[in-house]
């Protein structure tokens, strides 16, 4: 092999490295987070975050093959948020909770079978379905300032390597704020010790929940889940690789996260989708000037993936014996872009800023009615207040 050709591997084959350190060390507190705060215990969150890491990585693989593009995929971020944002709202148990997922899993296979279906979920209009992900995204967010009020010696250093890494190196920023936040627990768990019982998750397995079909879980969870991952994961990932000139083979993507979601589920996993932020690791420059190698990032990605799935029961052992609301605030930091770009969306246009801000402080509210949680009730809320001032403002004038 010539040099110039092993040049023409390397740099797609790094890029899909770097996407899926990024990726993984990014926001995989946020996944822990999520499933913890709707009742999964450490075992069943280290399985549900080792299946999603297992599944979507073989995923990234197969696309990428079968596409010959660097079609990467991901949790979803976001969608794991809102399981934060329920927490204590949520009182049908892990079970209803993992049927939520399988109805996710189903209904994002339907929309690759049926195209319509994804029709009607780009039809919300944008503003509200940013303004649900802001409500969502908010008590996250507050993590840090919260930590740093309970545990000031503890978070600070987290915030100034946060702080510090955005300034000089961006895109490693998550990365380090996560490794600086390790060696803070791994001091205080050497200074404080941890009554933990830690033995039985430091290795990656899976744990299996029948799941339950409820309707309040279906209703509360499943489709603000579903709306959730559809308008900031898998539309927003069409366009980033479309802005690198890639088209996105959208039934064969949703076919395979879709079902993905589905055999993951009574593991714990609650969502894959397409990647939107990572996905531009691997498809722009930085995985090559030679456009029609770069489906070998993905590749890349999606074995880097696999690699870092070994470490998800470690890693969910480290978040139980963290200080309480570190790990939570290392979340908030990674959400912190995403947060200020769903409130530019949501309230930037004048004629949507109500049905906006109603759908975001019902959603942030923490609302709970009829046992359904408050980003349903946001979603709700905020496109029948859309729909009425619509019809107010078109209604013609009958003046005198």
């Amino acid at each position: 092999m010539t040099i110039t050709a092993q040049s023409g591997l390397r740099e797609p084959i790094v890029a899909g490295i770097v996407t899926a350190l990024v990726g993984f060390t990014s926001s995989f507190a946020v996944v822990i987070a999520g499933l913890r705060a709707v009742g999964a215990t450490p075992e069943q969150a280290a399985s549900g975050l080792f299946a999603l890491t297992v599944v979507f990585g073989i995923g990234i693989i197969v696309l990428s093959v079968r596409s010959r593009a660097p079609i990467t995929l991901a949790w979803s971020t976001p969608g794991a948020a809102l399981l934060v944002s329920m927490g204590a709202g949520h009182d049908a148990g892990w079970a209803a909770a993992v049927g939520a997922f399988l109805v996710v899993g189903g209904l994002i296979l339907l929309v690759g079978l049926i195209p319509v279906l994804g029709d009607l979920i780009s039809r919300i209009p944008t503003p509200i379905a940013q303004a649900m992900l802001g409500g969502v995204l908010l008590s996250l967010c507050l993590a840090p300032m919260e930590s740093l009020a309970a545990e000031p010696l503890l978070t600070l250093p987290v915030l100034i390597a946060w702080l510090v890494a955005t300034r000089v190196v961006a895109r490693w920023a998550l990365p380090l704020t996560l490794l600086t936040a390790l060696v803070v627990i791994a001091v205080y768990v050497w200074g404080h010790g941890t009554e933990q019982p830690v033995e039985s998750t430091w290795l990656p397995s899976l744990s299996w929940t029948t799941p339950q079909l409820d309707v309040a879980a279906i209703a509360g969870i499943a489709i603000p889940l579903f709306v959730v991952t559809m308008a900031s994961q898998n539309i927003p990932g069409v366009a980033v690789l479309s802005s690198f000139g890639y088209a996105t083979p959208w039934r064969a993507a949703m076919t395979v996260t879709g079902a993905g979601t589905a055999v993951i589920a009574p593991f714990g996993g609650h969502a894959m989708n397409l990647a939107a932020l990572s996905a531009a690791l691997a498809a722009g420059e930085e995985a090559g000037p030679d456009r029609s190698r770069r489906w070998i990032a993905g590749v890349s990605a999606g074995v880097g993936y696999l690699v870092l799935a070994v470490l998800s029961g470690a890693l969910v052992t480290v978040a139980t014996i963290a200080p309480g609301g570190l790990v939570e605030a290392v979340a908030g930091l990674a959400l912190l872009g995403t947060f200020a770009a769903a409130l530019v969306g949501a309230f930037t246009a004048v004629e949507t800023r109500i049905p906006a801000a109603l759908t975001f402080v019902a959603a942030a509210s923490g609302l709970t009615f009829l046992g359904i949680g408050g980003a349903f009730w946001g979603l709700v809320i905020g496109l029948v207040t859309h729909a009425a001032l619509r019809a107010t403002t078109s209604a013609p004038s009958t003046g005198r």
